[in-house]
């Protein structure tokens, strides 16, 4: 019987292995970063509980029933559930009785459930593990949520440049001068919406700069354009567009702007910066 109970024990541990091992290699895959190892021990510590556990309940298995006797004078077989939690059956609970006494009450000593023991015991080593891994190594992002965070960022970026490869990237060095219909007039509905409020709607100047004559602070060029629009000039209250904008659409309102060059506002302010010809 001892034997067969051995023999069970190792075919159960064996099979936590095989069942464990698609979530080793699916962890060791995902995280080669030092993630993967600390997963590795929590799975493997789980799956060495489970065994615990079973081992436990196939050896103790009639060990809570000793002694009990059926009306026949055979001896009664335990059950699962009574091996898992060190049952006695009530023909044996005298064994286990405590000799205090108050008022014809009395007291079982019942022994903690082994699965229980084990969970305290697990939950201890878990700990152990998890201060020595995130406290005292510190070989690793102590906040896993920014960590994760970060990752998905380097991914995003990967892909993104992926992506991009082999195509035209419109930037401040790329940019070019629209001139067809529907990209001036795209970049006229973003001018009337985002800049009209500083450059007035016919391009005059208010707070911000006159757009009709022809001297520019930072440039006439497109790209000169598209570059103030992306990153803004803090000094002067201009804000940074990259993040309300897209690059395409920067460079279509850039290119209307260009188109109000000579052009006559209602009420054009001064001209500030250097004369293009």
């Amino acid at each position: 019987m001892k034997v067969i109970k051995k023999i069970k024990g190792i075919a159960i541990v064996f099979l936590l292995f095989i069942f464990s091992s698609p979530i080793l290699a699916q962890s060791t895959s995902d995280s080669d970063d030092g993630y993967g190892t600390i997963i590795k021990v929590m799975i493997a510590i789980i799956a060495v509980f489970a065994a615990i556990i079973l081992w436990l309940t196939l050896v103790y298995t009639d060990k809570d029933s000793k002694g009990a006797t059926t009306t026949d004078g055979k001896k009664s077989k335990g059950s699962l559930w009574s091996s898992m939690n060190y049952d006695t059956s009530i023909e044996d609970e005298q064994s286990i009785l405590l000799e205090h006494d108050f008022d014809g009450i009395k007291e079982l000593n019942n022994k903690i459930p082994p699965w229980y023991n084990v969970i305290f015991i697990g939950s201890i080593i878990f700990a152990v593990i998890y201060i020595f891994k995130y406290h005292i190594l510190f070989d690793g992002d102590t906040d896993y949520q920014t960590y994760e965070y970060q990752q998905e960022l380097a991914e995003a970026s990967a892909a993104q440049k992926e992506l991009t490869k082999g195509t035209d990237v419109i930037d401040e060095n790329t940019a070019k001068l629209l001139t067809d219909d529907a990209s001036l007039s795209n970049g006229k509905d973003i001018f009337i919406k985002n800049c009209a409020a500083c450059h007035a709607q016919d391009g005059g100047g208010l707070v911000g700069p006159n757009f009709t004559d022809k001297y520019w602070i930072h440039g006439n060029k497109v790209t000169d354009l598209f570059k103030v629009i992306k990153n803004g000039v803090a000094a002067k209250g201009m804000p940074n567009w990259q993040k309300q904008l897209t690059p395409k659409q920067i460079e279509e309102v850039a290119s209307y702007i260009l188109t109000l060059q000579g052009t006559t506002p209602a009420n054009p302010k001064a001209a500030e910066g250097k004369l293009y010809e």
